[in-house]
């Protein structure tokens, strides 16, 4: 029982620090690249994904853990963390927050206009979205738009 509790622990506190990575990668080179008010905590609240982080972790701890192989523990946590830090580089942690937020043409409508354009960043009550008529970002309140 010690053993499991352990490669439990040791697992949430790696993935942890791989999500803190891979989430400031992306509020540096993507959110702030579009001027999204936003914070660090908000993004990282908004967007962890509980199940991908269980499995993150069960495996993570499985493999320091139970695996008496140091090497195989080295080379998975090894790519982990390079593959968490690249998204310090700017193209990466830019084009991975457009996979994670980015909604490309798409419509919203109000009880006045209609905008077309790329939804930079959805929050829980702005859309930060970039219209294609008046070539600049705005910001639309979420309870005012027709679904």
């Amino acid at each position: 029982m010690t053993k499991f509790f352990q490669a439990f622990l040791t697992g949430i506190f790696f993935t942890f620090i791989f999500d803190y990575f891979i989430f400031l990668g992306i509020k540096l080179n993507y959110i702030d690249f579009y001027k999204i008010d936003l914070y660090y905590n908000i993004l990282f609240a908004d967007h962890q994904n509980i199940y991908i982080y269980a499995l993150t972790s069960a495996l993570i701890g499985f493999v320091y853990t139970y695996i008496n192989n140091i090497k195989i523990s080295i080379i998975v946590i090894g790519f982990l963390s390079v593959a968490s830090l690249s998204t310090l580089i700017p193209i990466v942690g830019n084009n991975l927050g457009e996979i994670l937020l980015m909604k490309k043409n798409v419509t919203y409508k109000d009880s006045k206009y209609t905008y077309r354009g790329d939804a930079y960043y959805e929050g829980r009550k702005k859309i930060t979205f970039y219209d294609y008529e008046l070539k600049k970002t705005i910001l639309l309140n979420k309870k005012d738009l027709i679904k």
